[in-house]
């Protein structure tokens, strides 16, 4: 991996100074002195996504997410933007999983950071189920649950990562299905580090994620807390989307109606009964209630196993229930008072 020797130094200025630190390179643009862009394959207000040629490795393609400054963070938060920027992306680039696309190299330069990745060729999820629903039909479970195998193991591995990675935008979009036949979870963009000690780590990229996908602990953005669990709820709300041919209604407009998201089966009957029910688990608003771990939503989802609900404490009718002796002698001892009353 190359080092950080062009390391940039961020303007003293005030946010205008960084008011184009978005617009996109042009065509042909080398940047790093290795990589020839060729094209924008996404872009956005977090910043663009190229595709590029790697000058060094003759026949290459990669995929570069640039990073550029918030022009309304001050001068400090922007340098601790950027030094959390190199932390993570080393840590991405320790990453070797066959469902991730490999971290190759980071760098920055122009007040911008980049991230360069393995360039994942195929369709993502979003325009197969587009063309699903062009064709009058729904995806069938079985090739959903093919793919959530493979997403599975991936959220599986980076949740098991010290510190958890946690991806924080998943969403049909941001899974690819290669032409061989495996899936790709892509778009590092959003992904946060659980430092045990600091629920405010900053992020590779400031932002909230998809709004549809994203749960409502989420819409606090960097000053919100997430986890795992938010991963589980994005997962839900993309099988959900994938098999019903409905995007979910987002988190806020749930908490406003409770009854916004309609049941699964409802949206396509031909949903088992189990991987509808391991879906809205995933999707309960509050992260208590989801599953805690994504071992234990994949169990619920391929109907290893059912359904948990968190202990509640016993009643006082669950404690006489459990001990009719106990409550036959508090029966007792009740009468006696109350005859002792009337006396």
């Amino acid at each position: 991996m190359d080092s950080m020797s062009d390391r940039p130094v961020l303007p003293t200025g005030d946010a205008p100074a960084l008011a184009n630190a978005n617009a996109p390179h042009p065509q042909g643009t080398v940047l790093h002195g290795r990589y020839r862009l060729t094209d924008i394959v996404g872009r956005g207000g977090m910043g663009n996504v190229y595709r590029a040629e790697d000058l060094r490795l003759p026949g290459r393609l990669c995929a570069i997410k640039e990073v550029p400054p918030d022009p309304h963070l001050t001068v400090e938060l922007r340098q601790q933007a950027h030094q959390q920027f190199l932390q993570e992306a080393s840590i991405l680039a320790q990453l070797d999983h066959p469902n991730l696309p490999k971290v190759s190299d980071f760098f920055s330069t122009d007040n911008r950071d980049y991230l360069v990745m393995d360039f994942v060729p195929g369709n993502d999820l979003k325009e197969l189920l587009q063309a699903s629903h062009e064709r009058g039909e729904m995806l069938a479970e079985a090739t959903v649950l093919g793919w959530a195998t493979q997403i599975v193991d991936a959220l599986s591995y980076l949740h098991r990562q010290s510190p958890p990675v946690v991806h924080r935008d998943i969403k049909p979009g941001n899974i690819k299905l290669t032409p061989d036949g495996r899936i790709k979870l892509v778009d590092f963009g959003l992904v946060k580090l659980l430092a045990p000690d600091d629920a405010r780590t900053i992020t590779v990229v400031q932002g909230r994620g998809t709004a549809l996908c994203t749960p409502l602990e989420q819409y606090g953005g960097d000053s919100g807390h997430t986890d795992v669990c938010t991963d589980i709820y994005a997962l839900g709300a993309t099988f959900y989307h994938l098999l019903s041919d409905f995007p979910p209604p987002d988190a806020k407009s749930r908490f406003l109606n409770p009854r916004a998201l309609r049941p699964l089966r409802n949206q396509n009957p031909d949903v088992s009964s189990h991987v509808a029910e391991a879906i809205e688990w995933a999707m309960e608003m509050h992260p208590d209630d989801r599953p805690q771990t994504i071992e234990q939503f994949a169990g619920a989802l391929f109907g290893r196993q059912g359904r948990t609900r968190p202990a509640q404490p016993p009643t006082l009718a669950d404690a006489l229930r459990e001990n009719r002796a106990v409550a036959l002698l508090a029966l007792a001892l009740f009468i006696v008072a109350v005859l002792m009353t009337l006396l």
